[in-house]
Formats: C-alpha cells, structure tokens, sequence
C-alpha cells in the first residue's frame, strides 16, 4: 500500500485534518473544509519543510495507530530506542454544548508519556494564501498566533512555550495539551479542556454509531466508512464533498489533478443513499435543504453539477503555484471546472436523493407538495434534456455526447416523480410523470442498446463502455436477470476488467485512457454480480477490494492494481459508499450469522 496515502481524517462536519502514520498533520483547510489549507505539506512536495503540524520523538523507532473505537477520535502511539513511548490523541470537537451543537473550527491535541523518557520537539508551521505566505507569529501568556492577510489561527498550549516557540526539544514528563483554532481566548485551564472535549467527542460518536443499521458482516469496515462519509459533510449548509483533498493525481505523474473539496450533487445522492441505508436519515435531511437553497439561486432551475459548500460563491478553477505538488506532481488545481458544465443526470440525482424524504416515517417532518412541486421543475428540466448531449458522468473536457447513463437517470428522476405524486394523492401529475418516464425508457433502449453486442452502450449510437451502465439495475431502469443487463455485464468484465478491477471506460479521453482503476466502479460491479445471482464471485472480488484499504480501513479515489497502491483525493466518498452499499448487499443476514444456515 502507498504509503503517502496512509492518512487518518479528524473532523466535525466543519474542518478535518489528514494526519499520518507519526501522527503529523499535513493538511487542514481552514475555517472550513474547502478553505486556505493551513497545513499544506500534503502537497509540499516528497520533504516539505513547513505546512504541518507535528510532535516528533526524538530517536524514533516505531509507530501504531488507530481510532478509538466507532470515533474520529485518533490515537498515535511512537516508541523511541531507549523504550520510551508517548501516545498522540487527536480530535475536532463535536457534541452538545449549552442546548446546541457545537463544532469550533478547532482540532485539539493531548500528547501523553507512557513509558520511559521520551524527548520531543513540537512543530507548529502554518502557511496562508495556498503556500505562498509564511504567517507572522505573535506570543502571549499561553499561547502563539499566526496572522496573514486574511486569517488568524492561534494556539493555546499548556507546554513550555519557549520550546514550542523554537522548536527547541523538551523532556515529556508529563501530559501536554493544544487547541489548534480560532483567535479566541481560552479562558479555562487547558488540559483539563482538552480532555473534556476528547471524553464528549468520544461520547457522540459512540451515540451516533450505535444508530447505526450494520450489516452482520464486515461491521467494523460499514461503521469507519461511515463515520468516514459523516466527516465528509459540511453541516452548516448540508453539503456533501467529494473529497477533503485537492489535486491528489489519479496516477502518477499525470495532469488528473482536481479540487473535490465541493459538493457534486450526484456524489450528494449516493452519499445520502448509503447513510440513508443506514438509517442515519438527518444528513438526508440537511442535504435536501442544501439543495433547495441551491434551487432558488439557480435561475429557471437549471443545475449545475457541483456547487462550493456556500453554494453561491464562485469556484473558478486557478493553478497555486506555490505548491509543487502531491510528491511533487502537480498542479496543484483549486476550483473546478467542472461547474461550468453541462451534466444532464443531476436532475434525477436530486429527486432521487429527496424521494425517500416523501416516504420514510422515522422523519419528524415527511415532506409534502411543496417540495414536490419544486422536484417537479427539476424534472421538466430532466425531460428536456434527457435526449440532449452532455459531458457525462465523467466530465469529459473535451467532448459532449447523449450518455446513456445522463438519460437513464434523467428517466429515474421522472420515475420517481411519478411514484412521489401518486404517494400524495395527486392523480393527475403522477399520470404525467408515468407517461414521461414510459417514453423515455423506450427511446433509450432503443437507441444504447446494441442487439449485436448483447449490451448497452456508453452513448447512444456508439460501441463504447463505461462502468456507470453497471447502475442501469440498480437505478431500477432494468431488472437484474434481464438479458439485456446480464449482457452488459458480461461487456463491462471484458472491456473494463484489468488485474481484477473496474476501470471507468475504455476510450481515450483528454488526458488519454485512465491508467488506474476508479474504485466505485468495482463496487458497482460487486453489487451487478450479486444482484444477478453471481454472490460467491462477488464475494471475492468485494474482499478483493478491502485489501486494498489502507492501515484505518479508508480508501481513496483510484487504485493501481499492478501494485496495490492507493491514488486520488482522499477519503473519496464514492468510494466508502460503495463499500456500505456492497456490504449491505453481500453479508450474511443476522440470524444466519447468529445461527448459522
């Protein structure tokens, strides 16, 4: 596994932090997930010399780390030589305080001795303006601050803070606590601070993961992909990012650098899909008024594909040029063009990411007509665009043509409208939206499917493939032991399976074809083999998958197989939804796990 991947995220629904094996952090957007990243050393090159956050152990000699259990609570222990040990807690605070939530944008740390005498040396260097600016530093009684033109970040320590000042190393006799956030005054005593934030963020999470509907099987993987989606939300809006990274390549050496750190409202739908399943409905709840705001500021309703986490501001993509890169491979891209495409699905992912909101009686608020009227103007949209070309699920820079996947999804939309009126009582519409839907099936299938090559295509007229068609069953467009489906299954393993995994297409794009293998589309492919009855091969391939989590279970956007190594931003949504939806599908259920067949 690569080892510049192996990363551990600590967040609160407002900020996260990547730490890595030693417990260093080496990226932190601030003041939030898609801000100026404070802590830049992530893409500072192979030996970037500031950018991060660190306690290093003098004479070091080994390190273990792990989350507390079902938290985002992370704990790094380092042995040095001589046999001394120290352990690292980290944590972004978040629970209930004074009757509401509270989620500073803050990261606390408690650096404990546990045996012998370990020697360390603090370093604190935050960077401002994208790498470019070097803070100015400022002391006081307990604390240092860092100022740039548009940002303060101070840190309250109870550690000498002459040491911590010079980065001059110090005896570790006993605990060591720091607030790493806002420029405010930390009026209690520090230590004891820190460790009541740790105790009650431990505590939430420990409550929000036993609401938790597990599978039998794979449960320790389901709930740290879980909590892995939950720190992937931006709760003050309802935004869901793709990722918390920019610009980590999908291979190496390659241009494939993107910004995920906004909201795609297709990624959105199946994020909400899988912590909908389960049974973690209030991200549901507080996406669905995110992407109400995001209708009301649309003109006419039209979407776009993604959105920042404000979802009014702009996100023009622009290179920044101070940082070289993830090991060195930029460009480091922060924006995305991807805003300014035309991408035809999102009309049915946002009615499909709401339907449940019309059926589900755990919600204390089920939604009713109005909402329905606003999904409504979102499948007038789906209906006149379903047949029109677009860049496709993939954001093809370079081409536009009408994507199977676009269309099928277009037609979900009008589907579940359908369903949605006739769940309302309202006749008329629900008729509407059946005959529109009813339509549009038969132009798609008649137009992707190719009788001589027994599949549907990725484009209509086209012999193309593209893993997204593995959806067409799951989306409800096809039956599963349909012969249409089954023979694109079939397709998919021949033109898309390499060294045992799911490439995306197998056509050249702007950059030429994908040299890694995107890792959702083998989930995909799991969930097709064991909707069609294929489990035991399914099985197989799903642990095939798992092996290739990093040392705290997560998984990035890509994979080269060849050498089982991780690549793209991180921890990719898609790809822990995929794993939650493969394990719901594939594990045993709890009676004949607890009792066998």
């Amino acid at each position: 596994m690569s080892q510049a991947l192996d990363l551990a995220p600590v967040g609160n629904g407002i900020i996260a932090g990547l730490f890595d094996r030693l417990g260093r952090c080496s990226w932190l957007c601030w003041p939030r997930l898609d801000g100026d990243p404070v802590f830049c050393a992530l893409l500072g090159g192979e030996e970037p010399q500031d950018g991060f956050m660190e306690c290093e152990l003098i004479g070091l000699r080994s390190s273990r780390q792990t989350y507390h259990r079902n938290t985002a609570v992370l704990e790094t222990i380092l042995e040095d030589e001589k046999g001394g040990r120290l352990r690292i807690i980290d944590a972004a605070p978040r629970f209930r305080r004074f009757g509401r939530s509270f989620r500073p944008p803050m990261l606390v740390r408690r650096i404990e001795p546990l045996s012998g005498s370990p020697l360390i040396r603090l370093r604190i260097r935050p960077k401002g303006n994208w790498g470019r600016e070097a803070p100015i530093r400022r002391s006081g009684s307990n604390h240092l601050r860092y100022f740039t033109d548009t940002s303060a970040l101070r840190v309250t320590t109870d550690a000498p803070l002459a040491c911590l000042a010079e980065e001059a190393p110090f005896l570790l006799d006993q605990p060591v606590s720091l607030i790493i956030g806002p420029d405010e005054t930390v009026p209690e005593n520090t230590d004891s601070l820190v460790q009541e934030f740790i105790r009650e963020t431990e505590a939430y999470w420990l409550d929000w993961s036993r609401g938790l509907h597990l599978p039998f099987e794979w449960q320790d993987a389901v709930i740290r992909a879980a909590i892995t989606l939950k720190l992937c939300t931006f709760e003050e809006t309802g935004a869901i990012v793709a990722a918390l990274t920019t610009s980590i390549p999908e291979a190496p050496h390659t241009e494939r650098n993107w910004d995920y750190r906004y909201c795609w409202l297709r990624d959105a739908f199946f994020t909400v899909q899988a912590l909908n399943r389960l049974g973690a409905t209030r991200t549901m709840e507080d996406y669905i008024r995110y992407v109400t705001n995001v209708v009301a500021i649309s003109p006419g309703g039209v979407l776009r594909p993604c959105y920042p986490l404000v979802p009014s501001l702009p996100m023009t993509e622009h290179i920044a040029e101070a940082l070289p890169g993830f090991l060195g491979m930029g460009p480091v891209r922060v924006g995305n063009q991807a805003a300014e495409q035309i991408q035809n699905d999102v009309y049915g992912s946002v009615i499909m990411a709401a339907a449940q909101m019309f059926f589900d009686e755990r919600l204390p608020r089920p939604a009713g007509e109005p909402l329905f009227r606003l999904l409504e103007t979102l499948g007038e949209h789906a209906e006149k665009l379903a047949l029109q070309p677009d860049a496709g699920i993939w954001e093809y820079r370079g081409r536009e043509r009408v994507h199977t996947f676009s269309a099928a999804m277009c037609w979900a939309g009008l589907a579940r409208l359908a369903g949605i009126a006739k769940h309302l009582g309202l006749e008329t519409e629900a008729e509407r939206w059946a005959a529109s839907a009813r339509s549009l099936h038969a132009t798609i299938c008649e137009r992707a499917f190719r009788p001589e090559l027994n599949s549907f295509v990725e484009s209509f007229e086209s012999d193309g493939m593209d893993a997204a068609l593995l959806l067409l069953a799951e989306i409800g467009f096809v039956p599963a032991t349909d012969p249409r489906f089954l023979g694109t299954l079939d397709r998919v393993r021949d033109k898309l399976l390499h060294e045992g995994f799911i490439y995306r297409y197998d056509m050249a794009d702007d950059f030429g074809k994908p040299e890694t293998a995107f890792l959702v589309c083998s989930f995909w492919y799991v969930d097709a083999l064991a909707a069609a009855g294929r489990t035991e091969e399914a099985r197989s391939m799903f642990g095939s998958i798992l092996s290739c989590r990093n040392h705290l279970g997560l998984l990035a956007e890509d994979l080269d197989p060849k050498r089982n190594h991780l690549w793209g931003n991180f921890p990719q949504t898609y790809s822990h939804v995929g794993l939650i939806l493969s394990a719901m599908r594939l594990s045993r259920s709890w009676e004949h796990g607890l009792w066998g067949d």
